[in-house]
């Protein structure tokens, strides 16, 4: 038997993406959140631009800019938790 050629993946259609996910208030909200959180911590010397860290957000809610619901990590750690449905952290120590 013949191995059979890799499926094309679909492509996306990034404009509907954005006009249905990423414009909208409640997403521009989180954004603007997430972005005030790393300022903050850019001021406090914890990060800098181009230092391939995340600001992560203990409990899940980027709106939740406390400093003591702040802390710093590795992209690939902040990015690997897996999410509830409601996309809060499974991992109650991250």
């Amino acid at each position: 038997m013949a191995p059979r050629a890799p499926k094309k993946p679909k492509s996306r259609n990034y404009r509907k993406e954005y006009d249905n996910y990423h414009a909208s208030p409640e997403q521009i909200k989180r954004r603007n959140a997430r972005n005030a959180a790393r300022k903050k911590l850019e001021r406090e010397g914890k990060v800098r631009k181009g230092d391939g860290k995340d600001v992560a957000h203990k409990n899940g809610n980027p709106r939740d800019n406390t400093r003591s619901n702040l802390t710093v990590q590795t992209k690939s750690r902040n990015r690997s938790y897996a999410r509830t449905r409601n996309a809060g952290k499974r991992n109650p120590r991250a």
